[in-house]
């Protein structure tokens, strides 16, 4: 697995920066395949919360299991000369390899993160819609994780992206989740 990443803000020495090999935070892009990718922030959510039920309309989570949303922005850059389509290869991971992959929302969720396909500069979510304007500022992946897993921090997201050429690894976007 490669680890790519740069900074779409700051400076050298800017403390918000993302530096290629270690998992970006919150709030700090990372490019890959194209794509600027953003998670603005992880939070649980409350289905009987008047506005967590709007991210998602299901029963509550079982006994023993809590849901998390993790909200993010993905950009195609200002220099790309074709389109490119938004990563779908995500899933979570704690600190002893765990993997937790996001669960299927609504086609009708307007805050559901999605394949899209975007042109030069163009975001997911567009800058127009619910998702981006809403105090998440992203569109949502959901997840499930048993209450007890969550003392397995850092949990990190993973982007995987296409592989560079045939039977090379993918390139991965890993983002630590203040979770």
């Amino acid at each position: 697995m490669l680890v790519l990443g740069t900074s779409a803000c700051g400076e050298p020495g800017d403390d918000r920066a993302f530096v290629p090999g270690e998992a970006a935070r919150e709030g700090i892009a990372a490019e890959l395949g194209g794509i600027d990718y953003e998670v603005f922030v992880t939070r649980q959510l409350n289905v009987f919360d008047p506005e967590d039920e709007q991210y998602y309309r299901g029963p509550p989570a079982p006994p023993g299991s809590a849901y998390y949303g993790v909200f993010l922005r993905a950009c195609a850059l200002e220099n790309l000369e074709r389109t490119v389509n938004t990563s779908t290869a995500i899933k979570l991971v704690d600190i002893r390899g765990q993997e937790y992959k996001p669960m299927p929302l609504d086609l009708d969720n307007a805050f559901a993160y999605r394949r899209e396909s975007l042109g030069r500069g163009e975001c997911f979510p567009n800058s127009a819609s619910a998702s981006s304007y809403g105090p998440t500022g992203g569109a949502m992946l959901l997840f499930r994780i048993p209450v007890a897993e969550t003392e397995n921090r850092p949990f990190e997201l993973e982007i995987e992206g296409e592989p560079p050429a045939p039977r090379r690894p993918p390139r991965v976007a890993r983002f630590e989740l203040d979770l």
